[in-house]
């Protein structure tokens, strides 16, 4: 069975087309939102490196969709098992976003039922957005008529942002806040932590509540501080 979850759960806040910072990905962007307000639009296929903005994209889609009034759902799928049942089971929507395809690679029975499902979607008149890691041709799929299928969609590579894109943004949010951020405070953070920038922006989110709670600004001494409760 499909997991149904509320939707403030399912769809995090801030993974709306508003919050995605395009960079090199303008293209893939208005695709995807092409898509998400029109199930006639060409099948979208998104591949790029963690980070990449990828199922940030497939989410944005579906709270779009949603918005819209359409039935949508959203299958994590390196975040579930038994994947052949559950593509199987899917039915009734009509934009179906499919995340970590490469989750599946090698498993006959679930590249047999992703078949299935992208022959029953075209049928049916259901949109279907896709994201991996690799390409349809590098993913390693056994089934060749899946890869063919995959092939046919219009595809797009993501390109993570650079470090001066990711400063600049994380400098903007900063600033929406309320927050100054100078470069001595950006060059300690970006040396010492994560530099993906969804999990950059869940650290100003705190950094912001926390400095709040202790009436301090944002120094490295303060980011040591945060920093180290944050670990233990």
């Amino acid at each position: 069975m499909i997991p149904q979850l509320p939707l403030a759960l399912r769809w995090p806040r801030r993974q709306r087309f508003e919050h995605f910072h395009a960079g090199a990905n303008a293209a893939a962007l208005a695709a995807v939102q092409t898509l998400a307000s029109d199930a006639a639009a060409p099948w979208v296929y998104l591949h790029g490196s963690g980070g990449s903005g990828r199922s940030h994209l497939l989410m944005a889609a579906c709270q779009a969709a949603v918005a819209g009034g359409c039935r949508v759902q959203y299958l994590p799928l390196a975040k579930l098992s038994d994947h052949a049942a559950v593509l199987r089971a899917v039915v009734g929507s009509e934009l179906l976003a499919l995340d970590d395809l490469q989750a599946i690679a090698g498993n006959r029975e679930a590249e047999h039922a992703l078949f299935d499902l992208y022959n029953r979607a075209r049928a049916e008149g259901t949109a279907l957005l896709f994201a991996a890691d690799a390409t349809p041709a590098q993913l390693g799929l056994e089934l060749p008529d899946l890869r063919s299928r995959l092939g046919a969609c219009t595809q797009f590579a993501l390109k993570s942002l650079d470090d001066g894109e990711r400063r600049a943004v994380l400098k903007a949010e900063a600033a929406a806040r309320g927050i100054e951020l100078d470069d001595g405070v950006l060059d300690w953070l970006f040396a010492r932590y994560p530099r993906d920038l969804g999990a950059l922006l869940d650290l100003l989110e705190r950094l912001d509540q926390a400095s709040l709670a202790a009436r301090r600004k944002i120094t490295i001494p303060f980011l040591r501080v945060v920093l180290r409760d944050q670990d233990s």
